[in-house]
């Protein structure tokens, strides 16, 4: 059987992906509770992400949308898959925390605040994530815009969220990103 370059990196795509998903996954969590979740995006769906993006990014930043928004678009357009990894805002119980500024979770809760470990779950996840696409040589970048946008796409109620575009090129597509914001 022979198999073309186009074929085989479709193929290193999507095991990529799958891979980067068992990372999070696995990756530690605060007072271990397992508050990770995990999409990916490919054709219609990735689309759908970058108009939405392009929504958000208007809404956001008016005509200065293309400097960040518009441009991650166009890197969520040009990738072949989007890894989105969330992580739940409720409270944790841990002891004795007060990471999330409201001195505990009862107090965190009832001031309607997220938990400071779910960004700390979501950084570690996110970051052990990439790690694998790297060491797997696969293109990514991490993008809050993304993050944004799935956040308002509510996939998951009550989760905060960042977005890995990956890619397999004969040029990282996040080179000469070109348009820069403030």
């Amino acid at each position: 059987m022979l198999y073309q370059s186009d074929q085989m990196e479709e193929r290193a795509i999507l095991q990529t992906a799958a891979m980067m998903c068992a990372a999070a996954r696995t990756a530690p969590k605060a007072h271990g509770k397992d508050t990770i979740h995990t999409f990916v995006l490919t054709g219609e769906e990735k689309e759908n992400l970058a108009e939405r993006m392009e929504q958000v990014g208007i809404r956001e930043m008016g005509e200065k949308m293309p400097t960040w928004y518009g441009r991650d678009a166009a890197n969520v357009r040009a990738a072949q898959a989007v890894v989105l990894i969330g992580a739940d805002k409720r409270q944790r119980g841990v002891p004795h925390c007060g990471y999330c500024g409201f001195g505990d979770c009862g107090r965190c809760k009832k001031a309607g605040g997220n938990c400071g470990f779910a960004y700390t779950d979501l950084g570690i996840a996110v970051s052990s994530a990439v790690s694998t696409a790297a060491q797997l040589n696969v293109d990514n970048r991490i993008m809050y815009s993304i993050g944004k946008t799935a956040e308002e796409m509510e996939l998951v109620p009550d989760c905060i969220w960042l977005g890995i575009p990956i890619s397999v090129s004969g040029k990282s597509i996040f080179f000469d990103r070109g348009i820069f914001h403030d």
